[in-house]
């Protein structure tokens, strides 16, 4: 049995969560402040965490930092009100493994956590790659051995979830890729659940990859998807 730790001071959305997740054969431990959730993360070991941002004693973002920074590496799923794209940005980049904005519908909690979670076994799971796999277009490098990215040598820090997303459009380059196919081939979610998550990936991409670039590898190809191609 999974356990998950969530952190959460609003009573309705934790009986909410608590219910639904136990339900489905999760063993849900609850810390409603920041404290208690260091304390509990240090005093047991949980699969996962589920972590709002805006609590009573310290900030989510806080939160988050200090479990990283504790090495507790296991996967933690936002789930907050702040939903514009500098708040997913901010959660993400501080080691946050995916984002999720209220209100929300449990059946895409649950996909979420599910994905995660496969992610985080399949990890733990991988044998070890004793040959480079280096794959590239024009000026930009991955070496999918040292998960480093390169363009014009220089190098470029991605998430977790930015590479696996670059390094699928970089092993298909040319093949045009629906936000659906994308959702499930990243995110392990295999039906639309009405979110904006592919768009805001490719912009952090985009940022990263094209910004400083002269020639754009992220194309959009409109009412279809995105494409990794020179122009």
């Amino acid at each position: 049995m999974k356990k998950i730790l969530l952190i959460e001071d609003e009573t309705s959305v934790v009986e909410f969560i608590k219910k639904g997740l136990t339900e489905e054969d999760f063993e849900v431990s609850v810390a409603l402040n920041g404290n208690s959730a260091i304390n509990m993360a240090m005093d047991s070991v949980f699969d996962l965490f589920i972590l709002d941002i805006l609590l009573p004693d310290k900030n989510g973002l806080d939160i988050c930092k200090e479990l990283r920074q504790k090495n507790i590496k296991a996967p933690i799923l936002f789930l907050s009100a702040l939903g514009t794209s500098e708040n997913i940005a901010s959660g993400l980049n501080i080691g946050a493994d995916d984002y999720l904005i209220k209100p929300f519908k449990f059946i895409e909690l649950k996909a979420r956590i599910n994905a995660l979670l496969r992610r985080a076994s399949q990890n733990e799971t991988a044998n070890e790659v004793v040959v480079n796999d280096i794959y590239s277009i024009a000026d930009l490098i991955v070496n999918d051995t040292t998960k480093e990215v390169k363009r014009k040598e220089t190098l470029i820090s991605l998430t977790a979830t930015e590479y696996r997303l670059l390094l699928i459009l970089l092993k298909n380059k040319g093949k045009v890729f629906s936000r659906l196919e994308l959702l499930e081939l990243v995110w392990d979610i295999d039906f639309n659940v009405g979110t904006n998550v592919v768009d805001v990936y490719i912009n952090y991409l985009r940022k990263k990859i094209d910004s400083n670039a002269d020639t754009k590898l992220i194309q959009t190809v409109v009412g279809m998807g995105y494409v990794l191609k020179e122009k």
